[in-house]
């Protein structure tokens, strides 16, 4: 009754996928006879490997697809079931893409390759990955396929220039055709993605286009037309690069064409004022007319020489052009000549005639030398502007100029004297604790403001530990307790710099000496010939000067109160004596000669008047029987006797009222 196994099984050649896999037969016992029904059920062993279609596959993935993206592989076979079956699939290290494993309703497994990284062509064209399969077994069997990606490419690129802005110079009479400049751009796509095409940009002026040509595959910028110097001295031209993709990428630069001159135009003499008739007797150095000389060309081309015919009682003086720093405006409402304007510059008492000029047609006033605000700080002129009429009518108006500053002094040291030839040190004493001031650095700084503030550095020191100093007033402090073991002497260098736009600087030197007495230093210093400083007495002839100057201004102020008061006591007695009536001086004249009168009277006299609101009185002289009038009396009356001498002169503002 035992059931043997007649040859090797092949459960999946006998039952292929379908599981549980089972026999079934039938048996017939006899005596009794009996029938039995039985069933062998074949067990799968794992004698199959996994199976993929090919051993290679091919993908094409385009490098614009996002992240995220699937993308489904052909599965592998395994005839084997159950946990001997096609079990997992694994992928090969790389950076863009990873495996997702599902599973069917039927319990089978199939893979999709994920997306974790987007694709750029132009760092990686292709990816080569290996997708194994694996069943369950023990060991488990697998197989590998190949898998082959092409990136494929995107316009993802725009055109790149290798340089943002381009230079080149042309000499404006260069002829038609001549290259300018050559621009150059790449694109990493490929095919029309990466073909680039030249060409102006929208916003380039037709100007620029009429006289630049560009080349759409090349990049060569030419010249077209007639270029001038005089018209524009320099061309900014934008140029754009587009690639041909279905979306074009455009990248932009800018081409800087600099026009050469070249001495093509003539100098052109214009007389803006002329002063005619000019007098016979006009002095030499009057000015007879102005006349400018320009000449379009430039540097060196621009540049003329000005000559008169000789043999003529004239000469020639080329003022250089100013700079403009104002303009003075006047109107005039009336007409033609009348409201025709000329400007002039009243020097008064001061001449500013080399610093300042102005143009006698518009009213520009230029500056002609630099100022220096250090020397003074404001100009105060007066412009005068007059009319073409007759008679000339004329108003001034006053122009002030200030100057602004400038950083352009280095602050200069007082103390210690940079130029001394003495080697008189500073002295410490031996322990001196911290923050004992030794001695100062005295600077100042000419400029103004802010320009003139002046900061204080310690640049070197025999001893950087022991020293410091202070930041704005330069004071100099120990920096910690001197010791027996310091140096006896030191040498500090002080850094001063100011806070102008550039910064100035300069540098002091100090010398330091320890030691435990002044006279020990003044010993040393025996020896050493005292500089022979032509200012050391400046100080005292300063302070003499103001002495001088004070008393001066006192003894004057003493004199005028002294000599006001006198004046308004004599005035006062004179009041006090006069406020009756005016008085007569009658008395017999002889041989009186009436100059202007044409008479000879028997008596002459005279009346002082003596006004009550005023301090000095008025003189006025009368004479019986004339009808003169008041100015024609001012004069001399002589006494025909001899040694009698009156002479009478008016000096009334106003006349006195018969009250008076």
């Amino acid at each position: 009754g035992a059931l043997l196994v007649n040859e090797r099984i092949d459960r999946e050649e006998l039952c292929g996928a379908l599981s549980p896999c089972s026999l079934s037969f039938e048996i017939v016992v006899e005596n009794p006879l009996e029938l039995y029904s039985g069933t062998v059920e074949i067990q799968d062993i794992n004698d199959n490997d996994p199976v993929f279609p090919s051993s290679q596959a091919r993908l094409e993935i385009s490098e614009s697809v996002a992240a995220g993206a699937r993308f489904p592989l052909e599965s592998a076979q395994d005839p084997d079931v159950g946990i001997n079956s096609l079990q997992t699939y694994q992928l090969s290290a790389n950076p863009n893409f990873a495996l997702d494993v599902q599973t069917r309703v039927d319990g089978s497994k199939y893979a999709e390759l994920v997306l974790e990284k987007e694709l750029d062509r132009e760092e990686q064209r292709e990816l080569n990955l290996v997708l194994t399969a694996l069943d369950g077994g023990s060991p488990p069997r697998s197989a590998h396929v190949q898998i082959h990606i092409d990136v494929v490419d995107a316009n993802d690129n725009a055109p790149v220039f290798n340089q943002s802005t381009y230079k080149a110079s042309v000499r404006e009479n260069t002829p038609s055709g001549t290259l300018v400049a050559r621009i150059s751009a790449y694109d990493l796509d490929d095919g029309p993605n990466g073909d680039i095409v030249y060409s102006f940009s929208s916003h380039t002026p037709a100007k620029v286009r009429e006289l630049f040509a560009l080349d759409s595959a090349t990049g060569e910028l030419r010249v077209k037309g007639q270029l001038d110097y005089e018209e524009t001295k320099l061309y900014e031209i934008y140029l754009q690069a587009k690639d041909k993709g279905a979306v074009p990428g455009v990248a932009h630069c800018k081409v800087l064409v600099e026009v050469v001159d070249v001495n093509d135009n003539a100098p052109e003499v214009t007389v803006t004022s002329v002063y005619s008739p000019v007098p016979e007797d006009a002095a030499p150095g009057t000015v007879v007319a102005l006349l400018s000389v320009t000449d379009l060309d430039s540097h060196d081309n621009g540049l003329v020489n000005c000559f008169i015919s000789p043999g003529i009682p004239f000469m020639l003086k080329n003022n250089m052009p100013g700079i403009p720093i104002l303009n003075v405006s006047a109107t005039d409402l009336d007409l033609g000549r009348n409201a025709h304007l000329s400007y002039t510059l009243l020097q008064g008492d001061t001449a500013f005639g080399h610093l300042f000029s102005i143009n006698r047609e518009n009213g520009t006033l230029y500056v002609l030398t630099s100022l220096d605000h250090e020397d003074q700080v404001e100009f105060s002129m007066m412009v005068q502007v007059q009319d073409g009429g007759f008679p000339p009518l004329a108003t001034n108006v006053s122009v002030s100029v200030f100057v602004t500053d400038l950083n352009d002094n280095a602050p200069m040291v007082l103390y210690p004297h940079p130029n001394t030839t003495a080697t008189y040190a500073d002295v410490v004493a031996p322990g001196t604790p911290a923050g004992h001031m030794v001695t100062k650095v005295v600077a100042v700084d000419a400029d103004a403001g802010y320009n003139a503030w002046i900061s204080y550095t310690l640049l070197q020191a025999t001893d950087p530990s022991l020293f410091s100093v202070g930041l704005h007033n330069g004071e100099i402090f120990t920096a910690r307790q001197l010791r027996e073991d310091d140096a006896p002497e030191h040498t500090l260098v002080i850094l001063l710099k100011d806070h102008g736009e550039p910064v100035l600087s300069t540098s002091a030197t100090v010398s330091i000496s320890v030691t435990e007495m002044v006279k020990e230093v003044l010993t040393d210093l025996t020896d050493v010939a005292p500089a022979n400083d032509p200012q050391r007495h400046v100080t005292f002839y300063l302070i003499l000067a103001v002495i001088l100057v004070s008393a001066a201004f006192f003894i004057t102020i003493l004199s005028v109160g002294i000599f006001k008061c006198y004046k308004w006591r004599q005035s006062k007695e004179l009041y006090n004596s006069s406020r009756s009536t005016t008085y007569r001086t009658p008395g017999p004249f002889h041989h009186i000669d009436a100059v202007r009168g044409g008479f000879t009277p028997p008596s002459f006299y005279h009346q002082v008047y003596l006004t009550t609101d005023s301090r000095q009185s008025d003189l006025l002289c009368k004479k019986p029987f004339t009808s003169s009038p008041l100015g024609s009396r001012q004069g001399t009356i002589r006494n025909g006797e001899p040694g009698l001498y009156h002479q009478i002169v008016g000096t009334t503002s106003r006349l006195p009222t018969p009250a008076e």
